[in-house]
């Protein structure tokens, strides 16, 4: 581990440190996302229905990699605190157990996959004739998921340092290379074969190889966070424990907006397809835009969790309220620009004047609710950090499901899909409002509990 990494988190300027670390997180989320469309665009070169056939893999790749996000959730909160109570042999332990634990579970999960393909794809509407072509993707997919979880656990590790740009880069170069290789494996230019769909998996799977190439020497040689031998398998079980004590919740927090996605969606396809279509369009650009919330989120796990690890109490209130301040100030900015172009952005995807009505309608009510939204995933963030993963989840479970949905449902019967789109509003200002409240008396609370022992400690 570089030793100037502590230090900065430790005991850097607050702010200035947050940002660092988000910035990087940024561009490398705006990477990826960027990289996938990418990806969809070639294959719709194909037409319409390998295009079909790849909509058909979301859910599944998609419920994976939530998996592999939650317990990378995990490694980063606990190798944090390790990292800032100073053992640096417990960091290289939980880092080479975390590497073995995304092995066994992706591993577990991708063999699963393989089992279960046909039935599977069957089971999520897929046509029969169609379940072939989807296999062609997945089967090379599901071969080579664990090159990518290994190099997600390895990027969190780092992370937990406090070094985000190295993990933006690896994001980065996976992304070129997956984007570079996609029209010759999909479409045989040059020397190589057409494979199409099967292609489009190769080059992605190539990518994560590549990835996870680096990202095993970088945890070795650069930071040398991890250690191969001198521990057992009781060693092994007790990392697992701790990281899967955080990793478990994350992963079902993970799954709850696509479930909560879903229902809205739902909701919306009663007043037509015009309707889903503008209500797709506006929570894609909502997605993109919501970039440095979640980068500032990812930056708030390894801050608080070194912090945590120190003791420092006062240093974790000042990044929450930092956090806190930053989210309030893009929600007001995206508010600002969505509210009086609304139109104009979902014109940019639709010339269907309902599509753009009811898209436009979406970006005039909920922006009014992006602070608050920031300030929940902030906070839940900073729990997991503090090995609090439950409370966590409970504030995605009261924001997604106590609030939002039936606040939608009495929405829709009242006011149309405009009542549904102010449900999401409130559920978000109500979730961020609980958010703050929670993590305000749980700060205040333990600095009572170290003031008070510090006193009790003195003659």
């Amino acid at each position: 581990m570089r030793p100037g990494s502590r230090r900065e988190l430790l005991d850097g300027p607050v702010g200035l440190s947050l940002i660092r670390m988000a910035m990087p997180m940024a561009i490398g989320i705006v990477a990826i996302v960027f990289f996938n469309i990418v990806d969809t665009f070639w294959v719709g070169h194909l037409g319409k229905i390998p295009l079909a056939a790849m909509g058909f893999t979301f859910p599944v790749t998609f419920v994976i990699k939530a998996v592999m996000m939650g317990l990378s959730v995990g490694a980063t909160a606990v190798i944090a605190r390790a990292i800032g109570s100073d053992e640096g042999e417990l960091v290289r332990k939980l880092t080479t157990h975390s590497v073995l634990l995304a092995i066994v579970a992706v591993g577990t999960l991708a063999v699963a996959g393989l089992i279960v393909m046909r039935p599977l794809f069957e089971l999520l509407g897929a046509p029969p004739d169609m379940v072939g072509l989807i296999a062609s993707y997945m089967r090379p997919w599901f071969l080579g998921i664990t090159c990518l979880g290994i190099p997600i656990m390895g990027n969190s590790a780092i992370r937990a340092t406090g070094d985000t740009k190295t993990p933006a880069m690896v994001m980065i170069m996976a992304g070129l290379i997956n984007a570079g290789l996609d029209p010759f494996l999909i479409f045989g230019w040059g020397p190589f074969p057409r494979l199409e769909l099967e292609g489009a998996a190769l080059a992605t799977v190539f990518s994560w190889i590549l990835a996870m190439i680096a990202v095993l020497w970088l945890i070795s040689r650069r930071f040398g966070m991890v250690q191969w031998s001198g521990w057992t398998i009781r060693d092994v079980l007790d990392s697992w424990r701790r990281v899967l004590h955080i990793g478990i919740p994350a992963a079902g927090t993970n799954l709850l907006a696509p479930l909560s996605s879903g229902i809205l969606t739902r909701m919306v396809a009663g007043f037509g397809a015009a309707s889903v279509a503008g209500f797709g369009v506006a929570t894609r650009v909502e997605a993109l835009v919501a970039v440095g919330v979640m980068a500032m989120a990812a930056s708030v796990t390894p801050f608080v969790g070194q912090n945590y690890g120190a003791g420092a109490w006062p240093r974790i209130q000042h990044a929450m309220r930092f956090s806190y301040r930053f989210c309030v100030g893009w929600g007001l900015l995206l508010a600002a620009l969505f509210i009086p172009t609304a139109h104009l952005i979902v014109g940019l995807f639709s010339s269907d004047p309902v599509v753009i009505a009811r898209g436009a309608l979406y970006l005039k009510i909920v922006p009014v609710s992006y602070a608050a939204f920031g300030v929940a995933i902030v906070s839940g963030s900073g729990f997991n950090a503090v090995g609090r993963p439950l409370r966590a989840a409970f504030l995605v479970g009261v924001r997604l499901l106590v609030l939002t949905i039936p606040l939608a449902l009495i929405g829709r019967a009242w006011w149309g899909v405009g009542g549904i789109f102010g449900a999401i509003a409130a559920g978000n200002a109500l979730g961020g409002a609980l958010a703050f409240l929670m993590v305000r008396s749980y700060i205040a609370g333990k600095r009572r509990i170290t003031v008070s022992a510090a006193a009790g400690e003195q003659p």
